[in-house]
């Protein structure tokens, strides 16, 4: 399959690539939003009904859910009901032609519909199909529903979340859907990777339990290698200090020292040219232990000056430090870096600002050509190509006349 191509940009690193996006809300649309910024074809097929995330609102923009709105650039969208044997036929048919099957039903879900991978690998050997669920596809876990702030709270992550002394909190987003999104992109290019030198496909498994244990890092590492079962810290660190907000004439700043060549420069900038010295804080083990003695030292020479003036006088000199920051705050600071944070996807009409691909490519920038498709908005164009014969027909891309 392949798309109009503008002769003006270089094709993106997966042009050519077809994905049929069985997924809705968070974990799977993240994915093939990326491998659709990156230049696969990218087919979200919804029920009738649409995605979820189509209603989770406020916020809106022109009416239309921006949760929704952040996950599904460059992508087609046609409605199809497994009930109605047309488009169940047509939906089997997008997953025979498929180079990538990406769904987050219920373990099980899809095989009444001749849509599980064993089906779909009948009928199309060389796919890689991609299942995300909460707990993994075996029992007892195949039956257990897999929201983020469930697993937030299953795998530990509240339990250090929060003040020591007080409730466990949740992440301010939805932490571990999109880490799972992150580990099936991972899984799925590199399983095209190794289609591509030995022809065959594969099922890529991701559950969101798993994805958190790996993204808990440290803190399952403690607890696996070291025997340690890690509590709430607040805003501490259990191996770093400084590492964590400090108040300032004003308002709190972010202060790192993250080994004793950063405390040195720190000290210098505020004035403690010999504390460094001082065998309580010589050391970062030494600093993390004594962290009660070293705070108040530090935060009476930060209440000499406001956030602003600290953050100017420590980036300077090197220092990792940082003001707590709104969320139009920290993209109007990535405006001031340079950094081009919000991309306009879409004609002058229908242009809708976003995020843009994080990741920067010399030869093949991530592409922004397709805004955030309305329900069944490619029906026509889809359903038209899916009922010629061939894999090799142009799918023409733009909403339905």
């Amino acid at each position: 399959m392949s798309e109009p191509t503008d002769d003006r940009r270089p094709p993106g690193p997966l042009d050519g690539l077809l994905i049929a996006d069985f997924s809705r809300v968070l974990a799977g649309p993240y994915c093939t939003m990326l491998l659709g910024d990156l230049g696969a074809t990218v087919i979200k097929v919804e029920s009738p009904a649409g995605d979820d995330t189509r209603t989770w609102v406020p916020p809106v923009r022109d009416g239309i859910s921006t949760y929704y709105l952040a996950i599904n650039r460059n992508k087609r969208s046609v409605t199809l009901d497994f009930k109605d044997p047309d488009d169940l036929r047509l939906a089997q048919e997008l997953a025979t032609r498929a180079d990538v099957f990406i769904e987050n039903f219920k373990p099980g879900g899809l095989k009444r519909f001749g849509l599980d991978y064993d089906a779909v690998w009948k009928r199309n050997p060389g796919v890689i199909y991609a299942s995300i669920s909460g707990f993994g596809s075996a029992p007892p876990g195949a039956s257990l529903p897999g929201y983020d702030l469930v697993v937030q709270a299953i795998s530990g992550l509240l339990s250090l979340t929060g003040d020591p002394n007080g409730p466990a909190y949740r992440a301010g987003i939805s932490v571990f859907d999109v880490m799972a999104g992150l580990h099936a992109t991972i899984g799925i290019l590199a399983a095209l990777n190794y289609r591509t030198q030995h022809g065959e496909g594969q099922h890529v498994e991701l559950n969101l339990l798993s994805s958190a244990l790996s993204g808990l890092v440290n803190h399952t590492s403690a607890y696996v290698a070291g025997g340690v079962v890690p509590t709430r810290m607040g805003n501490a660190h259990p191996s770093l200090f400084p590492y964590e907000p400090l108040p300032t004439a004003d308002r709190e700043l972010i202060v790192i020292a993250g080994n004793n060549g950063q405390f040195r420069k720190l000290c210098e900038v505020l004035g403690l040219p010999d504390l460094p010295d001082d065998p309580r804080f010589a050391n970062n083990e030494d600093r993390t232990r004594n962290r009660e003695a070293l705070r108040p030292l530090l935060v009476e020479r930060l209440r000499a000056k406001g956030a602003d003036e600290w953050f100017g006088a420590m980036s300077a000199a090197g220092i990792s430090c940082g003001p707590i920051n709104s969320i139009a705050g920290g993209v109007n600071f990535a405006r001031e870096l340079g950094l081009d944070p919000v991309v306009e996807v879409g004609t002058v009409a229908d242009a809708v600002p976003m995020i843009r691909n994080p990741i920067t490519f010399s030869a093949t920038p991530p592409r922004y050509e397709l805004p955030p498709p309305a329900l069944g908005q490619d029906n026509q164009a889809v359903r038209a190509w899916l009922s010629q014969p061939g894999h090799g027909v142009t799918l023409e891309g733009g909403p339905d006349a």
